[in-house]
């Protein structure tokens, strides 16, 4: 928000100059992962362990180092929050293919049902979530018993073979069911 203001007149100037003071407040991008969200969410990240026993030994240039966990939450918050495809995402979030792996992978580990579930505590302790009052909505999925009350799906009943045929016409026919073609000698 923007505010005019008359400015203090000054020699050479005339009385109709104004100044322009800007006083927008600073803006919180709905994706930036607070330091304490991230808190909460770094414990439940499952971190691949290595094997003690194994010398591991990075070539030089063998790709990329490893992307930071915060900054793959980041991306995927980012991506969820603003519905962009993945390969839209900004590049100051690193590679789009590493974020979109490093998401299928926790996606498997069961992380985000570990986040889901940490959320429901926290929001049961603050506010009390009345469990036996929730339900499912079971309006998912198609009612086994429709098309026997409503009848045949509206997108099948243009159809030509569903057609009813004109009155007063008769039913066409090609006289050959199968067309015989000679063969010339």
């Amino acid at each position: 928000m923007a505010i005019l203001v008359p400015s203090v007149k000054r020699r050479g100037q005339s009385c109709a100059s104004w100044a322009k003071i800007d006083f927008r407040m600073p803006q919180i991008k709905s994706w930036t992962v607070s330091d304490a969200f991230w808190a909460k969410v770094e414990p439940l990240i499952h971190v691949s362990q290595r094997s003690p026993d194994r010398a591991y030994l990075r070539k030089p240039g063998g790709g990329r180092k490893p992307m930071p966990p915060r900054q793959i939450f980041s991306a995927i918050v980012y991506v969820l929050r603003t519905g962009c495809q993945w390969k839209a995402l900004p590049r100051e979030f690193g590679s789009a293919s590493a974020v979109h792996l490093h998401f299928q992978k926790w996606q498997r580990a069961g992380f985000f049902l570990r986040l889901w579930q940490a959320g429901l505590a926290e929001y049961d302790e603050m506010e009390a979530i009345a469990w036996n009052w929730q339900s499912i909505d079971g309006a998912m999925h198609k009612a086994p018993l429709a098309t026997e009350c409503v009848g045949p799906n509206p997108t099948d009943r243009g159809k030509k073979w569903a057609q009813a045929k004109p009155v007063g016409r008769r039913n066409w026919r090609p006289a050959i069911a199968r067309r015989q073609r000679r063969k010339h000698a």
